[in-house]
């Protein structure tokens, strides 16, 4: 396809649409036909320093409008959201293969969160502390902590702007945001609305462009106060050390390697269909999926069963073709022939493939089928390392404190799952499980109100809810001492 008859996109830098200093641009694929569908700025560092000093400039007014003020904002921008759905819907689907249900979810949920960290601006508060000394008053203020930058991943790429602009504007900062080259268009559509709810300039810049430009001048420079990125280990370790080098705040969301725990006494059909939902949800790409299944001994051969002829049943296809598809593509060629050298080197050591185990018989596209497999050891690289794909390793246990010391047998720590109808396992895995999140008889999916932050290797640091809201503060303590006989 002639790239001139592509849609194209612009940056938005300080209130102002634009191209590329270097007017180079990047073409942006659909990973359903591996069609071109549009091109966007491939910006440079001479962009991004203007879009961070824009930011730094405009924030030092945005902390002084009172921060009911700016929540009113949020709630303009989740309104016109709101207004837009359909257009917003298309876009996402067709950029990263989501299936049109899971794209209307998460628009309608990005705009559920920009109205949640709205009203957070009549919410969030400091204390006053009681003093060692007469007639003085402790307070413990919070104040922002001055330019964010937004670095976000191409699995999520319209609710990670919500989730890391939300909360960083009511607190008072301004954001520079950084899209995943995969998935530009959202975040450029976005703009517009950032563009019509009319923000001050500067306040939010949408800066395109590859990782290695754009997101290390973000880690690196010293006007960037706090760096929020969601994405793999590899990326959260390269920007914590850029960012070590001026001790700027990182809060990084990496990747996760979620067990999910399924008790002899657990509902075994709600268990192998909540687990599915997880496996196969956003096609097997997100950090908090059911990415490993332990389950007890005595119901291992009814679930494997079951779980196998449930992930068989799933349709794969394009779903900008076909509104009954279940499951799209994943998101380019290096995923798929990363998922598929996994679970082959995993057959090859000795696992067994009770469903899928291949590409599946599509043209066109990155597609994989739902895989089921079983005989895999615990040290194998299949139930060490994120698949990140629509693969179900199955291992078995005898007790739960067994379960217990395998699930935690990882570097990562994000989410977690345990099903059983027992009061006791559920409060003994929740209290032993190394883990941000547990989830007990529930799909994986995390709630705005909650607090999603990994342990160990999945992260540092935290989002959602007061305590994510608390990410993007600074804490000033103030003594404020009377002399009452002066007055």
């Amino acid at each position: 396809m002639d790239a001139t008859a592509l849609k194209h996109y612009q940056m938005y830098i300080n209130g102002e649409f634009r191209e590329a200093s270097s007017g180079e641009v990047e073409t942006v694929i659909n990973p359903a036909d591996e069609q071109p569908i549009s091109t966007v700025p491939l910006g440079t560092i001479q962009d991004v320093q203007e879009a961070i000093e824009a930011a730094y400039t405009a924030q030092k007014e945005w902390k002084r409008v009172p921060a009911p003020t700016r929540g009113k904002y949020l709630q303009a921008v989740a309104t016109k959201i709101r207004e837009q759905q359909d257009q917003l819907v298309t876009i996402l689907m067709e950029e990263q293969g989501k299936v049109r249900d899971l794209a209307v979810t998460e628009i309608l949920f990005a705009a559920d969160y920009f109205d949640y960290m709205a009203n957070a601006g009549r919410t969030y508060e400091g204390e006053i502390l009681q003093s060692d000394n007469a007639n003085e008053n402790i307070m413990i203020a919070k104040q922002p902590i001055g330019v964010a930058a937004g670095i976000t991943a191409w699995n999520f790429p319209f609710f990670l702007i919500a989730r890391k602009m939300g909360p960083a504007l009511v607190t008072g900062n301004t954001i520079v945001i950084k899209p995943s080259s995969e998935t530009p268009n959202i975040a450029l559509a976005f703009a517009k609305i950032v563009d019509a709810v009319g923000f001050p300039k500067g306040v939010v810049n949408i800066v395109t462009g590859k990782g290695s430009v754009i997101g290390d001048e973000l880690s690196k420079n010293h006007k960037i106060g706090i760096i929020s990125l969601t994405g793999s280990v590899r990326s959260g370790q390269r920007v914590m050390a850029s960012a070590s080098d001026h001790l700027a705040k990182v809060s990084l969301e990496l990747g996760g390697k979620a067990p999910a725990i399924v008790m002899a006494d657990a509902d075994i059909d709600f268990a192998v269909q909540a687990i599915i939902d997880s496996r196969i949800d956003n096609n097997g790409q997100v950090c908090n999926n059911a990415e490993r299944v332990y389950v007890q001994e005595d119901v291992a051969d009814e679930f494997i069963k079951k779980v196998t002829a449930k992930m068989a049943a799933v349709k794969v296809g394009d779903p900008n073709k076909d509104a009954e598809v279940t499951m799209g593509p994943l998101i380019d060629r290096a995923a798929l022939e990363k998922v598929d050298g996994m679970v082959q080197r995993a057959v090859a050591a000795g696992g067994v493939v009770t469903t899928g185990g291949h590409p599946a018989n599509i043209d066109k596209g990155f597609y994989y089928l739902p895989t089921v497999i079983t005989n895999v050891k615990q040290d194998s690289e299949i139930v060490q390392n994120e698949i990140f794909g629509p693969v179900l390793p199955i291992l078995t246990f005898k007790t739960l404190k067994e379960a217990i010391g395998l699930a935690n047998d990882t570097v990562y720590g994000l989410t977690s799952s345990i099903f059983t109808n027992s009061l006791e396992a559920a409060s003994y895995a929740a209290n032993e499980i190394e883990a941000g999140e547990t989830y007990i008889n529930r799909f994986h999916f995390e709630g705005i109100q909650g607090f999603h932050a990994g342990w160990k290797e999945s992260g540092v640091g935290g989002a959602d809810g007061r305590h994510g809201i608390e990410e993007f503060l600074n804490t000033h303590a103030i003594y404020l001492q009377r002399h009452p006989d002066k007055l």
